[in-house]
């Protein structure tokens, strides 16, 4: 006869009720510890939280199935992350100059940010001089993009475009490439900014169409890189403006996946191969000073993610389930005040991005949070990265903080918050029915008043602003914004007129009547038409007022009192 023993899980360590009893000597009144996402924090984890017993499910090797370690077996041993700085200003000259520069600096792949009158859907011509180039790079048309990219391999270096829907710098840049003869299967990047539904929900300058029209676009513009540019990443799921807008982390990365939930459903109801589609799905974080969190959060996110691929949406190909994601360091962490302390949360927020195991990475200057980042500045925020991988050897071992008693726990406690976000959203009809009733919004509301009223009633420490003030430093006047040479700017405006002046005001209706009608015929995919209309003359401005007209202005939802 024999004895079935159950088993109670590892044994507690043997000095555990010392340590406790001179824990709470020490610290009778000890507060209650939470991080940004409201998980308790103990002070001590040991085998008791975290065993290990369930490593083949919950973590298994790095490019392995649920690739909590990481989505390549070598990682950063066989390939660091994409050193990809987000820059923009000025005119497209200035561009390329800045450009320039940091690829000699030893960045990797490049992003376009265009100029906050590209972002609200004009033309150069349309705004005062003075506003122009300040927060990006103003382009408008096929030859603006030729110059920003001059002497740049375009078919050879990874761009990301960080232009909304309906996406004129992506059809911009393939007019660059037929006029060099460069072949659009070579041509390799991200739309970086093509989830509208985070615009919607937290970024309304991105936000230029209607809702409804906006995922038209959106679902056109997958099917057309699908078929026409394969080596594109049409799809950026985004969770920085979420994040940046005051969701947790927990609830910016269930947020997101809800996002890319919607994005491969509406996909697949177009009749679009899932596969084919979730290969190029990428995703873009915020990286928050919460090092611990984001590092969990990344971990979580990519098990929750090769689990939704897999087991809900039914992708079969493993390529389709890696959670690939570009990080940023967060912007909303950094301060005016004492402004070189940024470089220290920059590079505590780049750590945490890479042991969460990113593919690419922005590092923000340490003056963002004043104006457009300043040479010597951006050249920090490339030695930085440059730095932690090749003198602090964070690239030597691959998930190095696996294994721990506390991450690991925290990882599982996330992808349980994770989940619960997830569902919420499921019960509410998916993210665009979530996003359309406001329900995201109101819970990103509430998330980012208790984070503000913690650091205003000193809970939270924020170096410089609630702690450690240096007196009279937050009398010093704010720097004046750095601005483009008036001169150049006027010219570049000038040229941009006179190349509107010079074209066939005919063919200009004819191309536009071409736009129109694809907006409003079903059977025709109207990113098509947009790269056509660029690659004929037609400018930014054009294109997005005529498809304001036949799709619908983009409004932001708005509550009555």
């Amino acid at each position: 006869m024999s004895e079935t023993t159950e088993t109670a899980g590892p044994p507690r360590p043997a000095g555990e009720e010392d340590w406790r009893a001179a824990y709470d000597e020490a610290l009778p009144d000890a507060p209650t510890v939470r991080n940004r996402s409201r998980i308790e924090v103990k002070p001590i984890y040991t085998p008791v939280d975290w065993d290990g017993s369930g490593y083949d499910e919950q973590l298994a090797m790095p490019g392995q199935y649920p690739f909590t370690r990481g989505i390549y077996p070598t990682m950063y041993r066989g390939r660091t992350w994409s050193q990809r700085q987000l820059i923009g200003l000025g005119t497209p000259a200035d561009y390329n100059t800045r450009v320039r520069a940091l690829l000699d600096a030893g960045t990797t792949a490049i992003s376009l940010i265009p100029c906050n009158s590209g972002f609200r859907g004009v033309d150069c011509d349309e705004v005062p001089l003075p506003l122009l180039g300040t927060c990006g790079t103003v382009v408008n048309t096929v030859d603006d993009m030729d110059e920003a990219l001059a002497g740049v391999g375009i078919g050879e270096i990874s761009t990301a475009m960080n232009d909304p829907s309906p996406f004129t710098l992506l059809a911009f840049l393939l007019g660059v490439a037929t006029r060099r003869g460069i072949g659009w299967d070579s041509i390799t990047g991200t739309s970086n900014q093509s989830d509208y539904l985070s615009h919607f929900i937290a970024n309304h300058m991105f936000y230029r169409l209607s809702l409804a029209g906006s995922r038209r676009v959106f679902v056109d513009h997958v099917a057309f890189c699908t078929e026409r540019v394969p080596r594109w990443n049409p799809i950026s799921v985004v969770g920085q403006h979420m994040q940046q807008a005051g969701a947790t982390p927990a609830e910016a990365m269930g947020f997101t996946l809800s996002t890319a939930l919607q994005h491969a459903e509406d996909c697949a109801a177009a009749g679009l191969d899932l596969d084919a589609v979730l290969r190029r799905l990428t995703f873009f974080f915020d990286i928050s000073i919460s090092f611990f969190e984001e590092v969990a959060k990344f971990r979580a996110g990519r098990r929750v993610w090769a689990r939704l691929a897999r087991e809900r949406l039914g992708a079969t190909d493993p390529r389709s389930w890696r959670f690939k994601f570009h990080g940023q360091t967060s912007g909303v962490d950094l301060t005016r005040q004492q402004p070189l302390n940024n470089i220290a949360r920059v590079t505590a927020q780049a750590m945490a991005g890479i042991f969460g195991g990113l593919q690419s990475l922005h590092t923000d200057a340490y003056d963002e949070a004043i104006a457009t980042p300043s040479e010597e500045a951006a050249r920090i925020a490339v030695a930085t990265q440059n730095i932690l991988r090749e003198e602090a050897h964070l690239c030597d071992v691959i998930d190095p903080l696996a294994g721990s008693y506390y991450v690991e726990t925290l990882t599982d406690e996330m992808e349980s918050e994770i989940l619960a976000v997830i569902e919420r959203i499921d019960d509410t009809g998916g993210m665009y029915a979530a996003a359309e009733a406001g329900l995201v919004q109101d819970l990103i509301g509430d998330s980012s008043h208790e984070h503000a009223m913690r650091i205003e009633d000193g809970a939270e420490t924020v170096v410089g602003v609630n702690r450690y003030v240096v007196e009279g430093d937050e009398d010093d006047p704010v720097p004046p914004t750095r601005r483009p040479d008036p001169e150049a700017m006027a010219a570049h405006v000038a040229a941009f007129v006179d190349y509107k002046r010079s074209r066939s005001a005919g063919e200009v209706r004819k191309r536009l009547g071409d736009l129109s009608r694809a907006a409003n015929d079903p059977g025709s995919n109207v990113f098509a038409a947009v790269v056509d209309a660029a690659a004929a003359g037609i400018t930014h401005g054009e294109i997005i007022g005529c498809l304001r007209e036949e799709l619908g202005f983009g409004h932001p939802l708005v509550r009555a009192s």
